[in-house]
């Protein structure tokens, strides 16, 4: 698959996020506006392996701006991780005439992309597409701005409740490895105390706070936790461990789960997925491969993926420093 670039693939892999569709997007219209045949691949690498391609062009993407998830669908895809998975994956790419692939995704769609990449040599582009923020080599993802802004929402309404009956809610949010969505959305929605996989608070040292609050004259409290948080097991064990050594709060537990991944998309992840969707088919068009697309200091850069797969995201202390200064 060496030379011009004739025709690119464009899928969706791992968990879905805001702004993917708005990505696709973009995809398929640079590579109208260029010239370039555009195939959408569905189920993501399952569907490369059955051949589940369908043309698209500039009109078969009309009105997905606005909507969440993925058009394009995602799939878990097993036979993918055997070497005679790719090479069907390969054949049917062949026999399509693909000779490119924007893949939208998270680290483990970018390491199937690489390993696909060395056996094969199909160039690929990467676009980040998770909400958790996790990926190295780009300030934001797509979706974590969307997700944010859903997380401050049910937050806004769950304070509502606990002012009125003087609870403490432990709002349970994503993040099973980093906190990037607790710190920014604890910060925003104005919770009293921040759990995060980064900054192990501790028992003792949350009850300390809590203790604070209440002297304060904060009659209700909200504890946004990252899932990947490890002062308690769980977040109802957390629950409970407050509630026996200090019985003045009434606690209750709020899980958000699957809703932080849905929804609108909101204008910067429209705006971001836009320019990132360009920058891909246009280094695709250049010869260049094994590289992700990401955004630092508002500038759309290219990183090698090997680089965004193995780096590590690394938690804002200034805003930890905030979030401790606004607690008071």
């Amino acid at each position: 698959m060496k030379g011009k670039i004739k025709k690119i693939g464009v899928f969706t892999s791992g968990g879905d996020s805001p702004g993917m569709n708005a990505a696709i997007r973009s995809v398929v219209r640079s590579c109208a506006y260029m010239k370039i045949e555009c195939m959408g691949i569905y189920r993501g690498y399952q569907g490369m392996i059955e051949g589940d391609f369908k043309p698209m062009d500039a009109r078969s993407v009309n009105n997905i701006i606005n909507k969440g998830g993925t058009i394009l669908k995602s799939a878990r895809c097993t036979d993918f991780h055997t070497k005679e998975g790719r090479q069907k994956a390969y054949d049917q790419l062949q026999a399509a005439g693909i000779d490119g692939l924007v893949v939208i995704g998270g680290d483990g769609s970018f390491t199937g992309a690489l390993i696909f990449h060395k056996e094969f040599k199909v160039p690929i582009i990467g676009i980040p597409g998770t909400i958790d923020n996790d990926i190295f080599g780009t300030t934001y993802t797509l979706g974590f701005d969307t997700a944010l802004n859903t997380v401050v929402e049910v937050i806004d309404k769950i304070r509502d409740t606990a002012s009125s009956h003087n609870r403490l809610f432990f709002v349970e949010v994503m993040g099973r490895d980093v906190g990037h969505i607790a710190l920014n959305a604890g910060v925003g929605a104005g919770a009293e105390e921040i759990l995060i996989p980064e900054e192990n608070l501790g028992l003792e040292r949350l009850l300390d706070s809590l203790k604070r609050s209440k002297l304060s004259g904060k009659s209700s409290s909200i504890v946004v936790v990252a899932e990947g948080d490890k002062t308690g097991k769980n977040v109802f064990e957390l629950k409970e461990y407050v509630e026996k050594h200090l019985p003045i709060y009434d606690c209750r537990v709020s899980v958000l789960g699957h809703m932080q991944r849905g929804g609108s998309p909101s204008c910067f992840d429209r705006v971001l997925a836009s320019r990132m969707g360009v920058k891909a088919v246009e280094a695709l068009i250049e010869g260049k491969t094994s590289l992700m697309v990401g955004i630092q200091d508002n500038k759309i850069t290219l990183t090698p993926i090997s680089k965004a797969i193995k780096g590590h995201t690394k938690i804002d202390k200034e805003l930890l420093r905030v979030s401790d200064i606004m607690t008071v």
